[in-house]
This record gives C-alpha cells, sequence and structure tokens, in this order.
C-alpha cells in the first residue's frame, strides 16, 4: 500500500531582505535570523538601499522592513516596493516598537502580513517570522 507525500502548501522561506537603520538592531537580528533561523539575509541601511538592491536583482522570499527610519520610513518604502514589478506582491512583515492595536491594523491595511515588536527576543525572532509565514495566504 502507497501513501500520498505530503506536499507544501507554501514555497519554503529561504531568503529575507532586512531593512533597519540601527546598526545594533541589524546586528542581532542578522545574527538571529542566520545562524538560528538559517536564513540567508540580505541587510539594507535604508528604504533607498532597499530599493536599489531589489533593482539590482535580489529577489528575497519575504521583507522585513523596519518603521521608523530617517528620510524614508517603513510605509513610504513599502510603497515604493510595491510600485516595483519584482516586490509587487512580496510578503513583508514591519519591526516596530509602534505595537499598539491600531497602530498593527494600520500596517496591515498598507499591506504587511504582521507585525513584530521591538524590542524582539533574538532566540524566538525566526521562529515569529516562520510562523507568520505559514499563515500568509
Amino acid at each position: 500500500m502507497t501513501f500520498p507525500t505530503a506536499t507544501k502548501s507554501a514555497a519554503a522561506l529561504e531568503s529575507i531582505m532586512y531593512v533597519e537603520d540601527d546598526l545594533d538592531i541589524q546586528s542581532i537580528a542578522t545574527m538571529a535570523l542566520e545562524s538560528i533561523g538559517g536564513f540567508s539575509v540580505t541587510l539594507c541601511s535604508s528604504g533607498r538601499e532597499a530599493l536599489q538592491a531589489i533593482e539590482n536583482g535580489i529577489q528575497p522570499d519575504l521583507i522585513l522592513l523596519d518603521v521608523m527610519m530617517p528620510n524614508m520610513d517603513g510605509p513610504t518604502t513599502l510603497a515604493a516596493l510595491r510600485k516595483l514589478p519584482q516586490t509587487a506582491t512580496t510578503p513583508t512583515i514591519f519591526m516596530t516598537a509602534k505595537a499598539q492595536p491600531h497602530e498593527i491594523a494600520h500596517f496591515k491595511v498598507l499591506g504587511a502580513l504582521d507585525v513584530i515588536a521591538k524590542p524582539f527576543d533574538p532566540m524566538l525572532l525566526a521562529q515569529q517570522i516562520r510562523q507568520v509565514w505559514e499563515q500568509k495566504p
């Protein structure tokens, strides 16, 4: 007797673009995502840098986006990314200290899958991201 093999309902999450202007948070999150999560991480220090990386051929499975950044904040960066064909539908998660229920609802209206509150637990960050990824439509 043979049994059907299980198939994944969603593509595997392997590569993440992380857009964050704070060097300390960049370091901690990147270490957590690569070492604990096993993800390939493309790090960008600003929204403009993220747009340039996409235009240069970076194709992440997921974008992790800080909300409060100078010059081009997270929501503005997301709007610009949505205008590019390469990232028009790329799942995005905001990371922010602004994580009140009404703020989270606003970020979801803007197109975020979810919001991860700062400060985050580096030991749980990859797991949180995987949970959001697995629940995406």
